[in-house]
This record gives structure tokens, C-alpha cells and sequence, in this order.
């Protein structure tokens, strides 16, 4: 049995992972990598896609399924494994990335077309989405056991990081026992509100793990609310406006519903709450729709009114509507995509705001590497937006409690169910911080780590 680490190494975009066991080929996400790393999307995947037989799909965030429908295109025709759920915002998240990509490339080819150029064209379009969607055949729920072939099976349990998230764990008899990989994909943090905790993994042969905040723990949940809350307060009480730049999934419902509690509790200042984000909305509906996913109190909350609901809530789906939210120059809290500024309503936002003292910019998100998100909370004292140079003058605050990420205490304590397995991979990471997690599992787990390198090849 061998894996090899194609994306998610070293790095915390594009995961994907090859695993050959005998006569299966399978693939643990093909995500898309982002901020600097994005032109590796072009690169010829390093493997033949038509040899592929499954893809299992941790969960729907797009840099763990973003490349999915050009593994189609370039061939692969096998089994997509996955949860009902992240079927169905795989499937929201992969056509809104074709959208945008096709817009973008309209926008350069106007640009370009004046020089005697073209741009290169989208990764993948619409009808693209559409046929990969087409492979989604299997759809678990968690602990069920799918055979994959004789002597290989798997079983997806929750991560607790995103409605629907899994983790992987793969079983394979040979040399006459049974031997357990697991693969975390992205584990949660706990006691957050909608979704379940992670579940725990049972003893494992071999774990990758996921790192993305293996250096440092996080602030409690209810430290975070409170923090979100001084941020409404600073800016709405000087006159301006908040703006949030959020994940569509899952970040943007988890805003929701702490506003939602803050106003039923008599605390959120008087505002306008803008969610500004055509996909984000549609998540939002979605997430509905699956009330058998979400944690006993959100379920309770569910069973009485809508989790995500607030009087003062205005959804924003046609662009005159976004640009009408430019009009107001204070009490407006904006949610907006995309979370690492990345493209975008939330620059239009930035645009008017950023450079306003009275203003609060509220990151409770990752910003990897390379991102404009990055910049300002590393202190840029000015940003490009649209061809224009804008001030920071807006109060940013960084909240890293709203993670959808275990961080350190949480991964340890993860990994501990998995007891002594021979070896653990840090993945999906940035290696100055993979080097001290790895550090912490030695002095508390004593367990033998390492780094993998993109493309490097794993025989267990």
C-alpha cells in the first residue's frame, strides 16, 4: 500500500491524496489550491485520471473538492464517496466556482484582447460541474461501511468542521491482518454551535493529520462571540459600518445565528445585517434542509424557528442590491464572500469602508499565505483594490475562535483515540507550524511524526 501526497502538503489548499492498495486507485479529495499557490490548478495532474477508481470526498469546501469536475474533464469516470450533504454543497461550491472563473476570464479577455492576447480560459465551466455531479453514486452516512474492494473497505465519520465533513477511516487485510489508515481531512472545533463535535477515530496503523492550526490554541467559542461583539459595538457606536469577510459555507451560518442570539438577547446595537452573497444564501437554505446534522442545541433551537433567522436580516442576492449597501455609512454589519479577499462583493465592501476610521473589518477566518487578507492582518498600511490604492484605517480585528479548525489541544486529543499508531503524517499545514505540532505530539502522545513532501512517495 503506498500514498502520495498531491496536494495538502506543506501547504493548506489543494488536498489530495493518492492511494494504491492492490487493485484500487483511490483519490482522498482533489481540492483546489489558492493565494499563491493557484497556477499549480494548470499543472497536469501527476497521475493518469482515467485509472482512478474512487474519489472519496472529506467534505465541500473548495480546496478539498475544487478540482473535481478537471479530473473529469481529463478523464477519471469512477465512484465519487461522499455524505448526502456535501453532495448537494459540492455541488452549489463547484458551480459557483465556475462562475466565477468564467467571469474573470470575460473581464481579462476585454483587457487582453486590446493587445493582441487571450487569457487563458476557465479551468472548467458549468456543464462540467454538471457531468461530474453525475458521479456522485455513493452517498454514506457516517460509520457505514463501504466495500471497495475484496479486502478493502472504508468508513466516513463526522469531523465535525463543516455540515457533512468527514473523516476517512480505510481498512485493508494483508500479510494476514487487518491494517487501519485514517485520513482526518478537516477536523472541527469543538463545542460550536449547529454542527456535532468530531467523532473520535479507533486505533489506526497510520494517521494523516491535518494542521492548520497545530502551533496554537484557540480562544474559547464564547470568548470569540464576545470579541464579535465589541467589534459590532466599536464600529456601529462611532458611526460605521462592519464588514466580515466570510466562507460561504459554513462561516456566514455560524454568523448568523450568534447575531441572531445577540439580538434575542437585547444586545446587538441597532443595526442592518446585510448577508451579501448569492451562494452563501443559497447554503444557508440548504443547511435547513438537513436539521439531522446539527448538535442537540441547534436542533432544539430548529425545532421552534428558524436557527439563522433575524428581523433585520436582509438577504442580497442581485448586484444592485449589493451596490445599494454602498449607500449606507453606518449601522450596517455586511457578511460578504470571499473570506480571504480573494475576489469577490466583500472588495466592493472593502472599497468603501476600509479606508474609514469608524469602520471595523472583522477576519474570522484563516488568511493563507499570499492573500490579500493576509497583508492587512500583517499590517499593510495600504491595498490594492480594483486598480485603486486604499488606506487601512478601519479597526481590523482577528477572531480565531470562529475557526472551523481543531486547533492544537483539539488535535492532540484527537489523535489520542487513535493510540499508538507507527507513525503520524502532518498534513494540510504550513511547515513552521506542522514542525511545532509535530513537536507537541512527540512530548505528549509520544508518537514518531514527519512532513510529507508533495509528491513524496509513502509505503506503509
Amino acid at each position: 500500500m503506498k500514498v502520495i501526497p498531491y496536494g495538502g502538503a506543506q501547504t493548506v489548499t489543494g488536498s489530495c491524496f493518492y492511494v494504491q492498495v492492490r487493485d484500487v486507485n483511490l483519490l482522498i479529495d482533489c481540492g483546489m489550491f489558492q493565494g499563491r499557490l493557484e497556477e499549480k490548478n494548470r499543472q497536469p495532474f501527476p497521475f493518469d485520471p482515467r485509472s482512478i477508481n474512487y474519489l472519496v470526498l472529506t467534505h465541500a469546501h473548495i480546496d478539498h473538492c475544487g478540482r473535481i469536475p478537471l479530473l473529469v474533464k481529463e478523464g477519471f469516470r469512477g465512484k465519487v464517496i461522499c455524505t448526502e450533504p456535501t453532495a448537494k454543497l459540492a455541488k452549489l461550491m463547484l458551480l459557483d466556482a465556475s462562475k466565477v472563473m468564467y467571469e474573470n476570464y470575460k473581464t481579462a479577455l476585454k483587457k487582453l484582447q486590446r493587445k493582441g492576447r487571450l487569457p487563458e480560459p476557465p479551468l472548467y465551466e458549468e456543464y462540467d460541474v454538471l457531468e461530474a455531479m453525475e458521479l456522485f453514486k455513493v452517498r454514506l452516512s457516517y460509520g457505514e461501511e463501504y466495500r471497495l474492494s475484496k479486502g478493502i473497505s472504508l468508513r466516513l465519520k463526522d469531523a465535525g468542521h463543516i455540515l457533512g465533513s468527514s473523516f476517512v477511516e480505510l481498512e485493508v487485510f494483508e500479510d494476514k491482518r487487518q491494517k487501519r489508515v485514517v485520513f482526518s481531512g478537516d477536523l472541527g472545533n469543538k463545542n460550536k454551535p449547529i454542527i456535532r463535535d468530531p467523532d473520535t477515530p479507533l486505533p489506526a496503523d497510520y494517521v494523516f493529520v491535518e494542521s492548520t492550526y497545530g502551533d496554537r490554541n484557540h480562544k474559547s467559542f464564547e470568548q470569540s462571540k464576545e470579541e464579535l461583539l465589541q467589534a459590532i459595538q466599536y464600529a456601529v457606536g462611532r458611526g460605521g459600518n462592519v464588514v466580515i469577510p466570510s466562507y460561504a459555507l459554513e462561516r456566514a451560518q455560524e454568523i448568523l445565528y450568534v447575531l441572531r442570539e445577540f439580538y434575542e438577547e437585547g444586545r446587538l446595537p441597532k443595526c442592518e445585517i446585510f448577508l451579501d452573497s448569492p451562494l452563501a444564501i443559497s447554503i444557508t437554505r440548504l443547511f435547513t434542509s438537513h436539521p439531522e446534522f446539527y448538535d442537540r442545541e441547534t436542533y432544539r433551537v430548529f425545532l421552534e424557528k428558524n436557527p439563522f433567522e433575524l428581523p433585520n436580516l436582509h438577504y442580497t442576492k442581485e448586484p444592485e442590491e449589493s451596490k445599494a449597501i454602498n449607500s449606507i455609512t453606518s449601522g450596517a454589519i455586511i457578511i460578504a464572500g470571499s473570506g480571504m479577499l480573494n475576489g469577490g462583493r466583500v472588495l466592493h465592501h472593502l472599497k468603501y469602508n476600509l479606508w474609514r476610521e469608524e469602520c471595523a473589518l472583522i477576519f474570522v477566518g484563516y488568511q493563507p499565505e499570499g492573500t490579500l487578507g493576509r497583508r492587512i492582518i500583517e499590517g499593510a498600511e495600504s491595498v490594492r483594490i480594483f486598480g485603486d490604492d486604499i488606506s487601512v484605517k478601519a479597526k481590523v480585528f482577528t477572531i480565531n475562535g470562529f475557526s472551523s479548525h481543531a486547533d492544537q489541544k483539539g488535535l492532540i486529543e484527537w489523535l489520542s483515540y487513535a493510540r499508538k499508531p507507527q507513525k503520524v503524517f502532518l498534513v494540510h499545514g504550513e511547515e513552521e507550524k506542522m514542525k511545532l505540532f509535530g513537536e507537541a505530539i512527540q512530548n505528549e502522545l509520544n508518537l514518531s511524526w514527519s512532513i510529507p513532501e508533495e509528491g513524496q512517495v509513502i509505503e506503509l
